[in-house]
């Protein structure tokens, strides 16, 4: 008995698989049994007229039974069409309409009973004619209900082998699995819902992905990257998406082996999560690409003579990355089922909310664009503001961070440095000041100090690092110099002053008014000692002496 169960399991495996290899052959045949059918509806009112009960009882029995063959091969060929609906749960939900429909059409052809009629013994060759086709439609009832449930048992083989019969890989797949190696493994595999089909193609279709891949990115690297316009990004870019690029590949691998895994029936929930990490690693992958151009184009600037604030493009730049960032949300959201049309109504109310708790952010925010637009200070300067002294590292949307000279981090909000009074030392290009006030005693003659204060002047005149009126400088042409001096706009000084300046309590003291050339410190530092050592040695030359505050007390006779 188990081997006939299993022979027929067998059989109807094989039949199966017949049938889809010529899935359309089968479905070309309509009118299955129809002469039969015709020629006993004949007989049965030649014999009833004729009065033949047992002739009509046999050709009846004999009608059902093609009528119940033909409504058997009808659900088949409903079936076969409608495994081509989009899923498996459509397919499952007509699969149970076509069952039903032929258990009631079986149940009216068999709504009367002839099982009477087998316990009837007599010697008569019609009689027993009708008896055996009597057995023959009851076990046809059986064989039907058999073939009912091997066809809810083959719901995802039926499926699977349609796929294949739609990519012209049935006759493939029936040879495969018609081998000695597939009919011994397949057994043990179909415990894990796998077979060999199901492993070569998941190999082969990695393969082909694998190669696709390797085609495309020789020839996006080859072609797309090395376009006039893109050749400077080219290198950058490749090694910023090639990991990217690996883990779209992995995840297109995964898909597919589960795909063909499950039998070819996609699974909503796996579906919506290899949506939603396509949907990260494309923004992710925009993301580096946007960041790659915006750094080169920094780096041009930098090593070009173009006035263009690295400001504004970082502030452009993480502006860029917080759009692809909220559209990449979205895009997530969206893949992952949610509502989009709710959320974003939701916004006209929450965004009141939303503005009210930002409104911090918000004043950073314009206090950046603020402090841009007005070019106060730029990225590498040295400023005070507020008593806070440092160089700026970042203008930020939210704050600006300063280095201080006793290497301290400061992070100031930009809100209040655009109300803030801030002191700018790099807004300057020629001139940075020198101004010391010499206090010699009264005991000097004033002919020595004339002398000093002619020598001092001179040595400053032909100091080649001090700024004079003869000091040539290139502008930097800007149409806002028009209305202003462009000295002053531009942070040019050569003024050049000594002069006899006070008779104070305890010295005569003499002004130094100068500016250097470099408005670097270390160059700056560097020449004012330069010229504090020069100027101790012509107050020696003309013996003059450095005062100190000090007391004369007279005692009085």
């Amino acid at each position: 008995m188990q081997n006939l169960l299993e022979a027929q399991e067998l059989g109807y495996n094989r039949v199966l698989e017949q049938i889809m290899s010529n899935k359309q052959n089968y479905l070309q045949e309509k009118d299955l049994y129809a002469q039969e059918i015709l020629a006993l509806k004949k007989i049965i009112r030649i014999n009833e007229r004729a009065g033949n009960t047992y002739a009509v009882l046999r050709d009846e029995v004999k009608l059902k039974f093609y009528q119940i063959l033909r409504n058997q091969n009808s659900m088949i060929r409903k079936t076969l069409l409608a495994l081509d609906t989009s899923d498996i749960s459509t397919f499952e939900l007509n699969l149970n309409s076509i069952i039903a429909e032929n258990q009631l059409e079986n149940q009216r052809l068999m709504e009367r009973d002839y099982e009477p009629f087998l316990v009837i013994e007599e010697d008569s060759k019609t009689l027993r004619e009708a008896q055996e086709n009597i057995r023959e439609l009851y076990a046809l009832i059986d064989l039907n209900i058999d073939v009912i449930n091997h066809l809810y048992s083959f719901e995802k083989r039926m499926y699977r082998l349609n796929k294949y019969s739609k990519y012209h890989l049935i006759s493939t797949v029936v040879s495969i699995n018609s081998t000695a190696f597939a009919s011994t493994v397949n057994p043990f595999l179909e415990n894990y819902g796998l077979s060999v089909v199901k492993i070569l193609f998941i190999l082969v279709l990695s393969l082909i992905v694998y190669f696709i891949r390797t085609v495309l990115y020789v020839y996006f690297e080859r072609y797309f990257l090395r376009a006039t316009f893109l050749k400077k990004y080219a290198d950058t870019i490749m090694k910023k998406i090639k990991k990217p690029l690996a883990i779209v590949i992995i995840l297109i691998n995964i898909e597919f082996a589960l795909y063909i895994y499950n039998d070819f029936i996609s699974v909503d929930l796996i579906c919506k999560s290899f949506n939603v990490m396509y949907s990260f690693l494309f923004f992710w992958l925009m993301y580096r690409v946007l960041n790659v151009v915006a750094d080169v184009k920094m780096e041009e600037i930098a090593n070009s003579n173009k006035q263009i604030k690295h400001e504004m493009i970082n502030l452009g730049k993480k502006i860029l990355n917080f759009i692809i960032i909220i559209i990449g949300l979205l895009f997530i959201l969206h893949f992952s089922g949610a509502d989009l049309t709710a959320a974003l109504s939701g916004l006209g109310i929450g965004g009141l909310a939303v503005a009210l708790a930002a409104k911090d952010s918000l004043s950073n925010f314009f206090g950046t664009v603020s402090i841009l637009l007005s070019d106060v200070y730029s990225q590498g300067d040295w400023i005070v503001v507020d008593g806070q002294e440092g160089v700026v590292i970042e203008i930020g949307l939210r704050v600006t961070t300063l280095r201080t000279f006793d290497n301290a981090l400061i992070a100031i909000p930009n809100a209040t440095l655009a109300n803030k009074d801030v002191k700018n030392w790099n807004k300057r290009m020629l001139g940075r000041r020198i101004k010391m006030s010499l206090g010699i005693t009264y005991s000097s003659k004033s002919e020595d100090i004339k002398n000093a204060i002619n020598e001092i002047r001179e040595m400053l005149d032909k100091h080649p690092q001090i700024a004079t009126k003869n000091t040539s400088h290139e502008y930097i042409f800007d149409s806002r110099v028009k209305l202003v001096s462009k000295d002053d706009y531009q942070g040019v000084k050569k003024n050049l002053l000594v002069y006899l300046d006070e008779f104070s309590d305890s010295s005569i003291n003499i002004l130094v008014y100068c500016f250097t050339k470099s408005v670097v410190w270390d160059e700056w530092l560097t020449t004012k000692e330069d010229i504090m050592y020069k100027i101790m040695a012509i107050l020696e030359k003309n013996s003059l002496e450095f005062a100190f505050p000090s007391v004369s007390i007279y005692k009085e006779n």
